[in-house]
């Protein structure tokens, strides 16, 4: 692609490469249909010509020559029109995700990260962090496993100041080079490489099936073994010898194969699922070892693939080639042959040759790639949002002050922005309001935009500055049949959490959506009440919805430290209205009788 990023937006740059795409396309397509039509007559061609030849003397076999060249330089000139046709696709596929990023209609078309989701992590639930219409499935464009699980761990451990800063200067290094992000999302033919990172490095570290001793006398015995087998074949066939050579030398082969080829073969049994992905990711790797970078980090990533003289993409290809001399002894009508020759052995301890020389480098390989995927993917977030800016982090706090807070996951043109301020002072803010009117939207947004600020992303927000922080809500906890256990007792259960959070080496930034409204009123006033208390008083800071206005009392026993806030709304023409604007002050009316009523309730 050539087209210049110049002053115009990100959806003017992918409107523009993707109708380019789809140009070169359709012509592909139109090229790849009219060799398909002319390859075909050809073929026809010479079917007639043969027939003619074998029933007229007025056709020889010569004439064959003519029409077989040209089918064979088709084939050529049709497999090579297929291939720009599939990489123009992938073009148009990788610019309309870019689009339905944008455009909001991106939920359902990616990973969502579901796996990663689980149920005592403090906030990722609350926060959507992972499952559909996700803040990872709106980031993630990772072409590995180890891709995703860097991401998903960026987003669930909130990383130092050091780590945000030389995160910031990568992503802010790699965020306008949209045709490297192409070029990855092409390679290997847009194939997801599913390489189980885990698997793979246990595999890697695995002690020695054999040792080198052994392994030297294995090849000999397997050589010697194989070249006396089928020379005793030979001269069994031709008379010379009797059957007991061929015999004794069998013997002895199926003996030296189960004394350690069966050990061999479960080794490399790992490789079975992977395999069909190492292409992928030796050429992802083979791309990110020759980048020009400045950067430290992106540096010393790229510089982990080279290190120690054992480069990561070629050891990798060398092991997909090895793989795949060992499958073709599974061929069969060659199998019986390689049995012969030993094949899977000699292969297998080549496998193994090359597990011990590079296999305790996988780990780091993979953890540099993943880191390598993960910067890509918040640095395609960061160049589609060039008005989003980064967050500062401060040394002391806690603090969390965002200025024009908005959600990520919302529509840019429908979300509402809010202010938000917590510190030393201002510990916590009460927040009332009626159903609908954003209370939990805004706990939301607060606590999403910490976490793209704690993974090194810019955030969506006019400014925030914000100071180390643990994250911990209770905005989205279900009851859980499997595990006996009710809303109630998982509410606390995650009260109790987070209050340990609190106590921790980070303040807690808390994000209480509506807490235990399991119980009768009286308890869940003073409960509350008591949560908030201890939250403030163990140093934490963070917002508190409710629609009890008992609640709202803790503002005035620890006046200053906990302020009340709330949403409003107003009934017109029997239709709820909101602004979703947070205001100072404690709401004074609920709407619960009136959206009964609007909906034909005689309350």
């Amino acid at each position: 692609m050539s087209t210049s990023t110049g002053a115009r937006t990100p959806h003017d740059i992918y409107t523009a490469r993707v109708e380019e795409a789809r140009a070169r396309l359709a012509v592909l397509t139109r090229r790849f249909e009219r060799l398909a039509n002319l390859r075909l007559a050809v073929a026809l061609i010479g079917l007639a010509l043969a027939v003619t030849a074998l029933t007229s003397t007025a056709v020889t076999a010569a004439w064959l020559y003519l029409p077989a060249a040209l089918f064979l330089g088709l084939v050529v000139a049709h497999d090579r029109s297929d291939r720009g046709r599939r990489r123009a696709a992938l073009q148009v596929d990788f610019y309309e995700r870019g689009l339905s990023r944008l455009e909001n209609t991106w939920p359902g078309g990616g990973i969502d990260g579901s796996g990663f989701l689980t149920e005592d992590h403090p906030f990722a639930a609350d926060l959507d962090l992972f499952g559909p219409a996700s803040l990872f499935e709106l980031l993630c464009t990772a072409r590995t496993r180890a891709g995703e699980e860097a991401l998903a761990r960026w987003l669930l451990t909130p990383a130092d100041a050091d780590e945000i800063a030389a995160r910031q200067r990568a992503l802010a290094e790699l965020a306008p080079d949209l045709d490297l992000r192409e070029e990855l999302a092409l390679l290997g033919g847009g194939v997801r490489s599913e390489v189980d990172p885990t698997r793979l490095t246990a595999w890697g570290e695995a002690p020695p099936a054999v040792g080198a001793l052994e392994t030297l006398l294995l090849r000999i015995g397997a050589f010697i073994g194989s070249a006396g087998l089928l020379t005793s074949m030979v001269l069994w066939a031709m008379r010379i010898w009797g059957p007991l050579p061929f015999w004794l030398f069998l013997l002895a082969l199926w003996g030296l194969f189960s004394v350690r080829g069966y050990r061999l073969q479960r080794l490399i049994q790992a490789l079975e699922e992977p395999r069909r992905e190492l292409k992928v990711l030796a050429l992802v790797l083979r791309r990110l070892e020759t980048l020009q970078v400045t950067s430290p980090r992106l540096i010393g990533l790229r510089d982990s693939f080279t290190a120690g003289g054992l480069t990561a993409s070629r050891a990798i290809r060398r092991l997909d080639r090895l793989v795949q001399w060992l499958d073709a002894g599974r061929n069969l009508i060659f199998a019986p042959v390689a049995w012969f020759l030993m094949w899977p052995l000699h292969f297998g301890l080549a496998i193994e040759a090359w597990r011990l020389e590079a296999g305790p480098r996988i780990r780091a390989w993979l953890a540099a790639l993943g880191e390598y995927e993960a910067l890509c993917s918040l640095a395609s977030h960061a160049w589609e949002h060039p008005d989003d800016p980064w967050p500062e982090l401060l040394e002391s706090g806690p603090v969390y002050d965002g200025e024009d807070l908005r959600h990520p996951l919302l529509p840019e043109g429908e979300c509402v922005a809010n202010s938000v301020r917590l510190d030393e002072t201002t510990r916590a803010w009460v927040v009332s309001g009626s159903n609908m009117s954003g209370k939990s939207t805004l706990l939301r947004t607060v606590g999403i935009n910490a976490v793209l600020a704690f993974a090194g992303a810019p955030v969506r927000a006019h400014r925030l500055h914000l100071s180390p922080l643990a994250i911990g809500a209770t905005i989205r906890l279900e009851d859980s049949l499997q595990a006996g256990r009710s809303r109630f007792y998982a509410e606390i259960s995650r009260l109790k959490q987070l209050l340990d959070l609190a106590r921790g080496e980070r303040p807690l930034l808390f994000l209480l959506d509506e807490i235990l409204h399991g119980t009768n009123s009286h308890d869940r006033g003073i409960g509350s009440a008591a949560v908030v208390r201890s939250l403030v008083g163990a140093g934490a800071i963070g917002l508190v919805t409710t629609h009890d206005l008992a609640l709202t009392r803790v503002a005035d026993e620890m006046a200053g430290r906990v302020v009340n806030m709330h949403f409003r709304d107003e009934l017109r023409g029997g239709e709820l209205t909101f602004d979703y604007r947070v205001r100072p002050g404690i709401l004074e009316r609920g709407n619960a009788l009136e959206l009964m009523r609007s909906v034909g309730l005689d309350v």
